[in-house]
């Protein structure tokens, strides 16, 4: 699908510009766009290598496993299907702490841990539990006290002011976050029964519905 948007695009712009007149100005644009592209991904490898090192650090050091040993009154009224000590709170700690840094490239890694840890408990593989729809829907809405890419993206584009952004970022994703959790929450309430009962009672009562038909062959 993205393949045929991006080429549709080019497309378009390839005759807009045949038609008025501006196809070298359309190269043109194109040659320096290119390399904007190659500075910005050099730039930004800079500072994803030292942010995603530091985080490597942290997790190293224990930092990150006693932030999440910190975090587990807040983890566990955000996940509590998962137990006390679920080894998804650690990933879910780092997830989190890179997200409010505003490094969203070091929280993928993370992030897919910590759901592979809750998808191997989860007894229904195509429908997701309710600890992996908060976990998605917070890092859908993404709290961020620093936003890193952005003040990378503003210096690299000359602003006057690039770390302008971190007051508004910081108001916009917390009312965000503070939504996605209470929508979650709602949601929750009419899910009265947790699923994994739910299907652990739909399994007996085709064992006894089994069994059953058993006793009455005989």
């Amino acid at each position: 699908m993205l393949n045929k948007l991006w080429g549709g695009m080019i497309l378009l712009a390839i005759i807009i510009a045949l038609f008025t007149n501006n196809l070298a100005a359309l190269t043109n644009a194109a040659i320096e766009s290119a390399r904007e592209a190659i500075t910005l991904a050099i730039t930004m490898l800079g500072i994803m290598s030292m942010w995603t090192g530091l985080m490597t650090v942290a997790e190293k050091a224990g930092l990150i496993g006693a932030l999440a040993r910190r975090a587990r009154p807040i983890l566990r009224y955000l996940f509590p299907d998962l137990g006390k000590n679920h080894p998804a709170h650690e990933p879910i700690a780092t997830n989190f702490i890179a997200n409010i840094l505003g490094l969203g490239w070091a929280a993928t890694p993370s992030g897919i841990k910590a759901m592979q840890m809750m998808q191997k408990e989860n007894k229904t593989r195509d429908t997701a539990t309710r600890s992996m729809r908060m976990f998605m829907v917070i890092n859908m809405s993404s709290l961020q006290l620093v936003t890193i890419s952005v003040v990378a993206y503003r210096m690299q584009y000359g602003s006057v002011n690039p770390s302008e952004i971190i007051g508004p970022g910081l108001v916009v994703t917390a009312i965000t976050t503070v939504l996605a959790i209470m929508f979650c929450k709602v949601l929750e309430l009419f899910d009265k029964e947790p699923r994994e009962s739910r299907i652990d009672s739909q399994e007996s009562g085709l064992t006894k519905g089994k069994s059953n038909e058993r006793w009455i062959n005989k």
